[in-house]
């Protein structure tokens, strides 16, 4: 039996043509029956990507031909081509949608004025060493933190990348600027251009976690600054690093410990709703708010 598996991957490098790429990446993508989504644009590109591993493995080689690619780090994850409902590859203004294409400066060597990079036993060194001088900034948007985040982390109010921007600069913050700041998410790629973004707002010292949460918890599991369950963008919507993950997420209806999302009931709002097992066997709960039940219901009587 054919063992599957799905990679994870950025790279930030000046792309003179994306359109070019992405038919490029397309007809390669669809030749190997590899399944999931890649975005480029003018700053470089991002993709997850799932299949057959030897597959996955030629995808990986011939991607690398391309001599901005050539040293791109492939981060490996257990699961399947069909996590993913389709393959798509796209051109876009920005391949994390942070809503500051013309702010962010890219050069062969990557983000231009990003923040530090630190790996995994870096990031424990700093803490150990600086204690609360030391905070972690969640890069990711508030739903992913509520079921997995950084012991004592900051995080922010966001629905979506774009809110970063005006978080930064609501002032909530300021008071960390002076702080050793460590930004991080999933793979890294939100961070290389929020940890930027911070520091051209006055952000004094800031890091980023190289290869991010999935590379810390690759290393240390359960057992280091980690907790609770990690939320990816496939139909697993959630990993764990081991057999005795904490579980910090809240069911909206209960309070019980929970890391279980489903998307709304309500087809037009299909927002995540996290819930418990047991109240999810109620069908009248699984919906992301009282006004989508309502509607519903509306819904049903027409």
């Amino acid at each position: 039996m054919q063992v599957e598996k799905i990679i994870l991957y950025y790279k930030f490098t000046p792309i003179a043509d994306p359109n070019m790429v992405r038919l490029w990446q397309r007809a390669l993508c669809e030749k190997l029956n590899l399944k999931g989504r890649i975005l480029i644009s003018k700053h470089g590109i991002n993709g997850t990507l799932g299949g057959d591993i030897d597959d996955v493995k030629a995808y990986v080689k011939e991607t690398k031909q391309f001599a901005g690619f050539k040293d791109t780090k492939f981060k490996w994850s257990d699961g399947k081509r069909d996590h993913f409902p389709k393959l798509q590859v796209k051109v876009r203004d920005e391949i994390v949608s942070f809503g500051a294409a013309d702010e962010l400066k890219v050069d062969e060597a990557g983000v231009v004025g990003g923040g530090k990079h630190l790996k995994p036993t870096e990031v424990n060194e700093l803490v150990e060493r600086y204690g609360d001088d030391v905070v972690f900034f969640d890069g990711r948007n508030a739903y992913e933190a509520a079921v997995g985040r950084f012991k004592n982390a900051v995080v922010p109010d966001t629905r979506t990348s774009k809110d970063f921007v005006a978080e930064l600069e609501s002032g909530r913050y300021d008071d960390i600027k002076s702080k050793k700041v460590v930004t991080y998410c999933t793979g890294g790629i939100r961070c290389e251009i929020l940890s930027s973004l911070m520091k051209n707002r006055g952000f004094e010292d800031v890091y980023q976690i190289d290869g991010g949460i999935v590379k810390y918890g690759e290393q240390y599991g359960d057992d280091g600054l980690w907790e609770g369950n990690l939320y990816v963008f496939d139909d697993r919507m959630g990993m764990e690093f081991s057999d005795h993950a904490s579980i910090i997420g809240e069911c909206i209806h209960c309070q019980g410990k929970t890391s279980n999302y489903e998307n709304c009931a309500l087809k037009s709002c299909n927002d995540l709703v996290l819930i418990c097992e047991t109240c999810k066997e109620d069908p009248t709960k699984l919906y992301h708010a009282e006004n989508c039940y309502k509607q519903a219901q509306q819904l049903t009587k027409v």
